[in-house]
């Protein structure tokens, strides 16, 4: 299959994933340190962090900052975000729950957890998934949100 095959939105998801697995391999080779965007924030709120807010804070300019230069590039890709402000804001707030109870976010356990064989890790990215799952037939097919 040559690479003109492949839809766009598939190649910008290898590349976003390959950045994503970069930027955690080179954190932990050069600083020993797990990435975990979740954590990296959660230091900077509760203080935790202070021994390095530059290396966090840089963290997440180039985590805003990134996407947002690639928009003003190349414009605000199509997506299928509900239109629901409401609902973006409860479901951000329950993302933001469940990386606390969890102890980590996806990039913490799916990227960089499960390629250590981490069982919490394998764990917590399957309740991740499942409960995305659930909330997206719950949201789509019970409630008729999105």
């Amino acid at each position: 299959m040559l690479l003109t095959q492949i839809p766009p939105a598939w190649l910008f998801g290898l590349a976003g994933g390959l950045m994503i697995g970069g930027a955690a391999a080179l954190l932990l080779l050069v600083n020993g340190r797990i990435m975990g965007a979740s954590g990296i924030l959660g230091g900077l709120v509760d203080g935790s962090g202070a021994g390095n807010p530059g290396e966090r804070l840089a963290f997440l300019a180039a985590l805003i900052g990134v996407p947002a230069l690639m928009v003003a590039v190349r414009g605000a890709p199509a997506t299928h975000l509900s239109g629901n402000l409401a609902l973006m804001v409860v479901a951000g707030l329950l993302v933001g729950l469940g990386t606390r109870i969890a102890n980590g976010c996806t990039s913490g356990h799916g990227v960089c957890g499960m390629s250590r064989l981490s069982l919490r890790s394998i764990v917590a990215t399957l309740v991740y998934l499942a409960a995305g799952f659930a909330a997206l037939y719950v949201g789509r097919h019970l409630l008729g949100a999105f």
